[in-house]
């Protein structure tokens, strides 16, 4: 399995979460969304390829699009944050945009990111607004 950037600078913003719950206690509280990501397929029965992984995945109500990072913490105009990781030239895509759209209707503190820095950048903003 190839390890992208994105990964990589999605692990560096957690290793930064998981240091500063000390100084942020409501980090304890932020978890990645398991919604992607390749995963070895097999064959059905009509001679598809799947992966059955993403298939159970789905089966326990994962769905596409959802963003990769959420923390459950209400602060400033705000019932919560999540995050969107992308790196290099990548966008979002239909779905994610649909997600970030009505997310934000809720009331919730939505913004993607290309790297551990504007991840934490943003966190620091949205932890830094009056509860």
């Amino acid at each position: 399995m190839r390890i992208g950037h994105e990964h990589l600078e999605q692990s560096a913003f957690f290793d930064w979460v998981n240091y500063n719950i000390g100084l942020y206690p409501a980090l304890s509280l932020m978890y990645a969304i398991p919604n992607g990501g390749m995963r070895p397929s097999d064959t059905n029965d009509r001679g598809k390829r799947f992966s059955v992984i993403a298939q159970k995945m789905k089966d326990e109500g994962v769905r596409k699009g959802v963003l990769d990072i959420h923390l459950p913490f209400a602060l400033g105009d705000y019932i919560g944050m999540w995050i969107e990781m992308k790196w290099g030239k990548n966008t979002l895509t239909e779905e994610q945009e649909w997600w970030v759209k009505n997310l934000r209707e809720a009331g919730h503190y939505v913004a993607v990111c290309y790297s551990c820095e504007e991840a934490i950048a943003v966190t620091i903003y949205y932890l830094n607004l009056k509860g």
